[in-house]
């Protein structure tokens, strides 16, 4: 586990995180309405919420079929495929280039992911915090 572990607002954070949905959700759970670049995921609860699931995530040491069944409970926008892409297959999709993005793209509609050809224009919206 990682740095913050012991710490009582992880404890706290975590418990009742878990108490009410038997895990850590993803972020789009947490803040539907925040776009993954948001500055909310970079201060305040958004910050605390990633750091929290960061240190989740490091503790659990999920299997790729655990990951699956994890967003499988949480089905995300369309825009959280990045995100989706760096939980499955721990790639650094954050600095793909357009292309880059195809064959993953292909990997996550044959793993039953829809919408994939709508990852641009959700990602593009202008009413996500």
């Amino acid at each position: 586990m990682g740095k913050y572990k012991n710490t009582d607002w992880y404890l706290e954070s975590s418990k009742e995180l878990i108490e009410e949905y038997g895990d850590i959700p993803p972020p789009w759970i947490y803040a539907p309405k925040f776009h993954p670049y948001s500055m909310g995921w970079r201060m305040g609860g958004g910050e605390t919420h990633m750091m929290v699931l960061g240190e989740w995530l490091d503790h659990e040491v999920l299997s790729f079929n655990q990951r699956l069944e994890y967003l499988n409970k949480y089905p995300s926008p369309p825009r959280w495929y990045q995100w989706i892409i760096h939980f499955l297959w721990d790639v650094d999709s954050y600095k793909f280039e357009e292309t880059d993005y195809i064959p993953y793209f292909e990997k996550l509609e044959k793993l039953g992911f829809k919408k994939t050809n709508d990852f641009a224009e959700d990602f593009n919206r202008d009413d996500l915090d």
